[in-house]
């Protein structure tokens, strides 16, 4: 545990010096949309809307298609409409 945690001390350390890290860090922090941090923010929503795209299709269709298959179809399906809304409004968050 504590070999992992000096890992984990080393490798901020070695980020703190790399003057773009820093930049992505301040833009994320003040809410500076870049490319960085829209995609980003992309990734993190898709993360999300695979997460509730499989809980989702658990919740809907577990009966008939069981668990495993209903889970994954939602998983693949939950990231359709929200990548393309994210983008949108990245889009018009940076230009407005």
């Amino acid at each position: 545990m504590s070999s992992l945690i000096t890992v984990f001390n080393t490798l901020i350390t070695d980020l703190e010096a790399i003057p773009s890290f820093q930049i992505f860090i301040s833009d994320l922090v003040t809410g500076e949309i870049t490319i960085l941090t829209a995609i980003f923010w992309l990734g993190i929503a898709s993360g999300i809307s695979i997460i509730a795209g499989a809980i989702g299709g658990i919740w809907l269709a577990r009966k008939d298609l069981g668990y495993s298959l209903a889970a994954m179809i939602g998983g693949l399906f939950g990231p359709a409409g929200v990548i393309p809304a994210v983008i949108v409004g990245l889009a018009i968050l940076k230009f407005v």
